[in-house]
């Protein structure tokens, strides 16, 4: 395929699908004797390249195994205003802790997950296995088997993640909570 027609394709594909987008899901579609990897690679690279520029009011974001297209943050507030949105839809304090309890030791059981919050969490596992944040995972081959939660794909796309692995260890957290410098963001997006 020439490569301004793969381009072309790529943007497309890039703004109009719902998840985030593989070399080999563009390769599958458009099969091995129309273009390689390496050539989708090598355009999401320009792509990655023309967008990321402050000017721009496109990202090519690498999320969940895949590549998306995203607007910048601070574009967030005129786009809310031209689209109507008037409510975000932002994670309890509660859900944000279960989400870090089993982001980092999954796949862990709803005991467990009580156990190190102190409270109940029946009510925000739910809550969160509705919003595809968490699945359920199996069983523990204990006593009463309970369910074994795991994060999901969703999880990361709506937290920007590549893989699990990215999320910073809970350690370093602490040390730079402890070192007194605040490089959290202001709003958790949803």
């Amino acid at each position: 395929m020439e490569r301004d027609h793969l381009r072309a394709l790529m943007e497309a594909i890039l703004l109009t699908a719902r998840g985030p987008v593989t070399a080999d899901s563009v390769v599958e579609t458009l099969g091995e004797k129309e273009t390689s990897i390496e050539d989708v690679d090598a355009v999401l690279a320009e792509l990655k390249s023309d967008w990321d520029r402050t000017s721009s009011g496109i990202r090519l974001e690498r999320v969940a195994g895949g590549w998306r297209s995203v607007t910048p943050a601070q574009l967030d507030p005129y786009l809310r205003t031209f689209h109507g949105i008037s409510a975000r839809h932002r994670l309890s304090q509660a859900a944000l802790e279960v989400l870090a309890i089993v982001a980092h030791r999954e796949p862990i059981t709803m005991p467990e997950i009580n156990f190190i919050r102190g409270t109940n969490s029946a009510g925000v596992v739910r809550t969160l296995l509705d919003r595809s944040l968490l699945r359920v995972a199996g069983r523990k081959r204990v006593v009463g088997k309970p369910f074994l939660y795991r994060t999901t794909r969703e999880f990361l796309i709506h937290f920007g993640l590549e893989r699990p692995e990215d999320l910073p260890d809970p350690e370093e957290l602490v040390a730079v909570e402890d070192s007194g410098t605040d490089n959290a963001p202001d709003e958790v997006p949803t």
